[in-house]
C-alpha cells in the first residue's frame, strides 16, 4: 500500500483515453445537474411538505447502503469500461421513460422516489468502476491533476450551466430537463464505449473466493489504513450535514428567503463558482500543507459558511456563503479521492472505494430526513445549523490523523499559470 503522495507536476494527457473519459463525465454531469435541480422543483409543485420533499433526496442515497459494497467488488472483477457504458445506456433509457411519464401528467412523489432509487442503484457500479479505471488512463504523477480536472469540468458543466438551465427548461415543459438528461447519458455511454483501454490483468482468484469474502477484504484494507479510516469517518459526518442542507435548500431559498426558483438557481450557481475557486487554490494549498491538512482546513471553513446560511436572512449572504462552501468542498473532494486512489492496495481500488463511499454515503439519507424533520419543527433555517454541527464533529474526527505520514507534495494538481483548471463532486 502506498503511504505517500506522488510528487510531481505532471498534467494528464488530453489525447486518448483521459480526454474521452473527461468529455463523457462532463456531458453526463450537465445532464445530472438538470435532473438534480429539476427534481426538487418538480417535487415542490406536487407537495408543500418539507419532509416529503426531503424524502426524494434521502431515497436517492439509500441504494448505496444496500448495493454499494457489491458494486465495488463487481468493479474489481469486470471490465470497468464495459460496465460504465452499459450502466449509462440503462440509465438513459430509465430517465427517458420518466420524461414520458412526466409529459403525460403522471408525475408523483412516489415516482420521483422510484427514479432516484433506480438511478442510484446503477450508480453504485458506475462510480466504483470509474474510480478504478482512472489510474489506468493516466500516469501516477498526474493522478491528482486528473481528478482535479475531471471535477472542474463536472462543476462547470453541471453547476454553471446545468443547474441554472433547469428552471429555464422547466418553463418549456416539466419533462424537458429529464429528456435532455436521458440524451446526455446515451452520448456519454458512446464516448466511454469508444475508449481503447486494455482490461487490467488480474490474477486468478483464490479457491473458494466469493463476493462476500472480497467485500470483507476491502473493508479490512480500509480499516487498517489510519488515514483512510479517519477520512471515511469525517466524510460520513459531513454527509449527514450535507444531506440536511441539500434536501432542504430549495425550501430555505424559496420559502424563508422568498427568492423563488431564480434564487435557488443563484445559490446553486454560487456553489459551482466556488468549486472553481477551490480548484484555483487547491494546488498551492496542498503544496504548503499536504493533502490531509488541506482537508482539515477546508472542513473548518465550511463550518463558518453553514452558520451564515442558517443565521443570516439575506439571499446575498446565502449566495456568498454557498460560494465559500463550494470552494472548500472542492478542496476536500479532490484530496480525499486522490488519497484513496494512492493508498489502496493494487487490484482493490474498487472494493476500498466502495467501502469508503458506502460508509460515507450512509450519512446522507439520515441527514436528509433529519433536515426535513428539524425544518418542520423549528424553522427552515435550522437544517443549515444542524449541518454546521456535524461538520464540526467531522473536523474533530480528522485531528487525530492530521500528523500521519503523508508528506507535503508538489502541486501536481495545480493549474498551469494559475488558471482554474482543477476542481466532487459533491461528497
Amino acid at each position: 500500500m502506498a503511504t505517500a503522495e506522488t510528487v510531481g507536476v505532471r498534467a494528464p494527457a488530453w489525447r486518448g483515453g483521459f480526454g474521452r473519459l473527461w468529455s463523457a463525465a462532463v456531458l453526463s454531469s450537465f445532464g445530472d445537474s438538470l435532473r438534480t435541480a429539476a427534481l426538487p422543483l418538480l417535487a415542490v409543485t406536487l407537495t408543500d411538505r418539507p419532509l416529503l420533499v426531503a424524502s426524494v433526496t434521502a431515497c436517492g442515497y439509500l441504494p448505496w447502503l444496500v448495493f454499494g459494497l457489491l458494486g465495488g467488488a463487481v468493479a474489481d472483477r469486470v471490465d470497468q469500461r464495459r460496465a460504465m457504458w452499459t450502466v449509462d445506456v440503462v440509465r438513459g433509457l430509465l430517465v427517458a421513460a420518466f420524461a414520458v411519464a412526466v409529459a403525460l401528467g403522471h408525475a408523483s412523489i412516489a415516482l420521483l422516489i422510484a427514479l432516484a432509487v433506480a438511478l442510484t442503484t446503477l450508480q453504485t457500479l458506475f462510480d466504483n468502476a470509474a474510480t478504478a479505471l482512472l489510474p489506468a488512463l493516466v500516469d501516477p504523477a498526474a493522478l491528482g491533476g486528473a481528478n482535479a480536472r475531471l471535477m472542474t469540468g463536472q462543476r462547470v458543466a453541471g453547476g454553471l450551466f446545468g443547474a441554472p438551465a433547469a428552471p429555464l427548461l422547466l418553463t418549456a415543459g416539466a419533462a424537458v430537463p429529464f429528456a435532455a438528461d436521458a440524451a446526455t447519458f446515451l452520448v456519454a455511454a458512446a464516448l466511454v464505449a469508444s475508449l481503447r483501454t486494455t482490461a487490467p490483468e488480474r490474477g486468478p482468484r483464490p479457491a473458494g473466493s466469493t463476493l462476500r469474502r472480497e467485500i470483507a477484504d476491502g473493508l479490512r484494507a480500509l480499516w487498517h489504513d489510519r488515514v483512510l479510516r479517519g477520512l471515511c469517518a469525517a466524510t460520513t459526518l459531513c454527509n449527514i450535514g450535507m444531506g440536511a442542507l441539500i434536501a432542504t435548500l430549495v425550501v430555505l431559498v424559496t420559502g424563508r428567503l422568498d427568492a423563488g426558483t431564480a434564487g435557488y438557481a443563484a445559490a446553486a450557481t454560487a456553489y459551482a463558482a466556488g468549486n472553481l475557486a477551490g480548484a484555483a487554490v487547491n494546488g498551492r494549498l496542498v503544496a504548503r500543507t499536504g493533502r490531509l491538512r488541506a482537508v482539515l482546513l477546508a472542513g473548518t471553513a465550511q463550518i463558518g459558511a453553514l452558520v451564515v446560511i442558517g443565521s443570516v436572512r439575506s439571499l446575498a449572504a446565502v449566495v456568498a456563503a454557498m460560494a465559500v462552501f463550494g470552494c472548500m468542498g472542492m478542496v476536500w473532494n479532490v484530496n480525499t479521492t486522490t488519497l484513496m486512489q494512492q493508498r489502496s492496495p493494487a487490484g482493490m481500488l474498487g472494493r476500498v472505494g466502495s467501502a469508503f463511499r458506502t460508509l460515507a454515503v450512509a450519512g446522507a439519507p439520515l441527514g436528509a430526513l433529519l433536515g426535513g424533520a428539524v425544518a418542520t419543527a423549528w424553522g427552515l433555517h435550522t437544517p443549515a445549523l444542524l449541518a454546521a454541527a456535524f461538520f464540526a464533529l467531522s473536523v474533530a474526527a480528522l485531528i487525530p490523523v492530521r500528523a500521519a505520514d503523508v508528506p507535503v507534495a508538489a502541486p501536481d494538481d495545480a493549474a498551469p499559470d494559475g488558471a482554474a483548471t482543477a476542481a466532487h463532486a459533491p461528497r
